[in-house]
């Protein structure tokens, strides 16, 4: 079942995006049908063909200050799936979590965080040792990907009042 209607993902996607000159709504250079445009389609969430039946399940982020590893080696890109409803009950029984309930987001982020820079091994340990500004990024794209289903955000230009959408995953510095 499809919880985001076309009208929403209009009202979040630039003009353009995910589209070719053709307008077939497929990313890349494949033709339209093609397995390299409904591949290039589904990173974009968009199946060949333009619909948005293709879920996406993985969301490349860039944390505000970076996770510090044991080598000092400072780590800034990674990725987040979706949650299940498993990812948000397993922690529950938790004894960590039992004895401070605030713990509950370390857990879930240690289950849901699929990479951090070179790392893949990610665990509430990884979690507790990250930036407070980097734990509450996480904890807001976790809320927007798994409530809302995306990164983006609508927003105005306060000077011409032009709308336009935002990726809040980051970037580098001066990207959205």
């Amino acid at each position: 079942m499809r919880r985001t209607t076309s009208a929403t993902l209009d009202q979040f996607t630039p003009p353009g995006a995910g589209m070719v000159a053709d307008g077939t709504g497929t990313a890349g250079a494949g033709a339209a049908g093609s397995r390299e445009g409904a591949a290039a389609g589904a990173r974009e969430g968009f199946a060949a063909g333009g619909s948005a039946d293709v879920l996406r399940t993985e969301f490349p982020f860039v944390l505000p200050r970076g996770y510090v590893d044991s080598a000092g080696v400072v780590h800034r890109d990674g990725v987040m799936r979706l949650a299940t409803a498993r990812d948000e009950l397993v922690p529950l029984r938790d004894d960590r979590v039992r004895e401070n309930p605030a713990y509950l987001t370390v857990v879930l982020l240690g289950r849901v965080v699929t990479r951090l820079g070179s790392h893949t091994d990610i665990h509430a340990g990884v979690i507790e040792d990250l930036f407070a500004a980097d734990l509450a990024f996480l904890q807001d794209l976790y809320r927007r990907v798994n409530q809302e289903g995306h990164t983006r955000a609508g927003v105005n230009c306060p000077e011409c009042g032009h709308a336009f959408a935002v990726d809040l995953a980051g970037g580098r510095l001066g990207e959205s």
